[in-house]
C-alpha cells in the first residue's frame, strides 16, 4: 500500500503536490469513492484509481543492472550533490531505487527497481541471496586465514555466516592477493569488516554476480534491463534459499 498522491505522481499524472491538490480537490476516485484525504492509501496492482473519471496506467515495472563505477552513492539522490547511481541511467524515466547497497568506493553489479516486493524478496535477511566479490586485498592472506573466513568469523555485530573463499590472483610483487568471496547475508560493508577481522585490509572491492546473474560483459558504468527469465530466477532464488534455511 502506498500514499495516492504517490502513486498519481509516480503514474506520471503530474508532480506529487499537483496530486495533493487534486486529492483534495475531489478529483480522485479510489474504486468508485471518491477520496480527499491526503493520508489515504492503495494498492496501485490491485485498486482502479481514476484521475477526472480516466483509470491512471500503473508504473511499468522495471529491472535494471548497472555496473557502479567506485566513487558513486548508492542513492537515488545526494544533498551534497556527489554523483548518484541513477545519473547513470539515461533514459529511465521511471523512479527506480537500487536494491541493497555497494559502498562509495565499491564497484560492480547493482540492481535497481521500482518493484517493491522484488527488492525487499532479494534483501530481506532470511533469503539468502549469495553475492560474489572479488576482494583485492594488502597482504598475501595464509590458507588458514581463508578458512576462518569460510567458517564464519566473529564481527562486532556477531559472527557471520559461512562464505566461499578462494585465491583469484596473487601478486608477490605487489605483495597483494585478489581473493573471491560469496556471501549470504547483507550487512553493512561487511567483506572488508571480514578482512579486516584477518588483518588483511581491501584495496579495492567489486561485485561480480548477485545470485546467478553475472556483472560481465557489462561495460563500468553502463546499464542493462534484466530479461524476464533473469528476473524469475532471482525471485525463486531467494524464496528457495528462504524455504531451505527456515
Amino acid at each position: 500500500m502506498e500514499r495516492l498522491q504517490k502513486i498519481l505522481a509516480q503514474a506520471g499524472v503530474a508532480s506529487r503536490r499537483k496530486c495533493e491538490e487534486m486529492i483534495t480537490a475531489g478529483l480522485v476516485e479510489v474504486n468508485g469513492v471518491k477520496v480527499t484525504e491526503l493520508g489515504a492509501k492503495a494498492d496501485p496492482a490491485a485498486d482502479v484509481i481514476t484521475v477526472n473519471g480516466k483509470r491512471i496506467k500503473g508504473e511499468k515495472k522495471l529491472y535494471l543492472m548497472l555496473n557502479k563505477p567506485k566513487g558513486v552513492i548508492t542513492s537515488a539522490t545526494d544533498p551534497q550533490g556527489r554523483k548518484v547511481v541513477t545519473d547513470y541511467l539515461p533514459g529511465i524515466k521511471e523512479r527506480v531505487y537500487p536494491v541493497g547497497r555497494l559502498d562509495y568506493d565499491t564497484e560492480g553489479l547493482l540492481l535497481l527497481t521500482n518493484d517493491g516486493e522484488f527488492a525487499n524478496l532479494l534483501t530481506h535477511p532470511s533469503h539468502h541471496v549469495p553475492k560474489t566479490y572479488l576482494a583485492t586485498v594488502k597482504g598475501i592472506p595464509h590458507g588458514s586465514s581463508l578458512e576462518k573466513l569460510q567458517n564464519g568469523i566473529e564481527l562486532e555485530d556477531g559472527m557471520t555466516a559461512p562464505a566461499e573463499v578462494e585465491y583469484a590472483d596473487v601478486d608477490t610483487d605487489k605483495n597483494q592477493a585478489t581473493i573471491s568471496i560469496t556471501i549470504y547475508e547483507g550487512r553493512n560493508r561487511q567483506v572488508r569488516r571480514m578482512f579486516d577481522a584477518i588483518k588483511h585490509p581491501v584495496l579495492k572491492l567489486k561485485r561480480i554476480r548477485f545470485g546467478e546473474l553475472p556483472l560481465a560483459p557489462l561495460p563500468r558504468g553502463k546499464y542493462r534491463h534484466l530479461t524476464e527469465a533473469e528476473v524469475k530466477e532471482l525471485r525463486n532464488m531467494a524464496l528457495k534459499s528462504h524455504n531451505i534455511h527456515k
